[in-house]
């Protein structure tokens, strides 16, 4: 199933000769007056977002109409994936920016760019959990004995109704995470239909993982598995995938890999959530 329809008009307007619009559930999400039909090599094309519906006047011409096969959204950052072999991805880049002599009043820029003008610009990248999760509440699991720890952050103690770990923004938890250890693991083998219930329940989460301390070689060492045999925990992994297609599984090495994956998991979360949703509106 598509993510939606992607719409090039040209206009009469000199300046901005291309009017684009990204249809989302049958109605206009995002329509943007660009000055070019698509960024070339070296080059990002900037936009103006038409806050308005264009009179009736206005002669728009339509010279292409392709279905959107991705779409993601992170932070002011937008990409766009085209049902096409070639020019398919690229990204808008939403910013704000405070007026010159004009404290606390801004202005938006966006931009229009695409994977090979990305690399030849070479932008500044920073990662969204740069800043870790100090300002956050870890919630771990009432039940959870001898729980990972989160240093920098806060930590309380609680019922999760799925998962042992969980990223709190107040009453909300904006991440779930479950844990287990190779013999907690290969003891929900013994019981496959609750534990599928349970991961069936945790991948309902926007941000989840099943994280595991122990690397999947692990379930196929004859020494390590006690009385089942590598090829039904191969098996039985299989079929967690194969269950649950959107669950993701993590598998660390250890205790130590699994507690440091899920604090920067839950720190980019954070971050994101820090830098808050695309300023994108829908005009009625």
């Amino acid at each position: 199933m598509g993510s939606g329809t992607w719409i090039l008009e040209r206009t009469e307007n000199h300046r901005f000769p291309y009017r684009l619009q990204v249809i989302r559930n049958g109605v206009p999400w995002l329509t943007l007056r660009a000055q070019d039909r698509w960024p070339t090599a070296g080059r990002h094309i900037f936009c103006l977002r038409e806050e308005e519906k264009p009179s009736a006047d206005e002669m728009l011409v339509e010279l292409e109409r392709v279905d959107i096969v991705a779409f993601h959204e992170r932070g002011p950052r937008i990409s766009v994936v085209l049902d096409r072999k070639r020019l398919k991805r690229c990204d808008f880049l939403f910013l704000k920016k405070e007026y010159k002599g004009r404290p606390g009043e801004s202005y938006e820029q966006v931009f229009w760019l695409t994977q090979r003008s990305i690399q030849q610009h070479r932008p500044a990248f920073k990662l969204v959990n740069r800043q870790g999760i100090a300002e956050c509440v870890v919630r771990i699991d009432s039940n959870e004995r001898y729980p990972w720890r989160f240093p920098g952050s806060s930590t309380e103690r609680g019922s999760l109704g799925a998962g042992d770990y969980a990223l709190m923004d107040g009453n909300d938890s904006l991440a779930i995470v479950e844990r287990k250890t190779l013999d907690n693991l290969l003891a929900d083998f013994g019981a496959m239909p609750v534990l599928h219930q349970r991961l069936a329940e945790l991948a309902t989460r926007e941000n989840h993982a099943l994280v595991i301390e122990a690397s999947y070689a692990d379930f196929l060492s004859p020494r390590k598995v006690h009385h089942y045999t590598p090829l039904f925990c191969a098996r039985a992994i299989a079929e967690l995938h194969a269950l649950h297609p959107t669950l993701r599984i993590v598998f660390c090495p250890n205790r130590k890999a699994a507690n440091e994956w899920t604090r920067h998991f839950f720190a980019a979360v954070w971050g994101l959530k820090k830098e808050g949703p695309s300023q994108v509106t829908v005009l009625p």
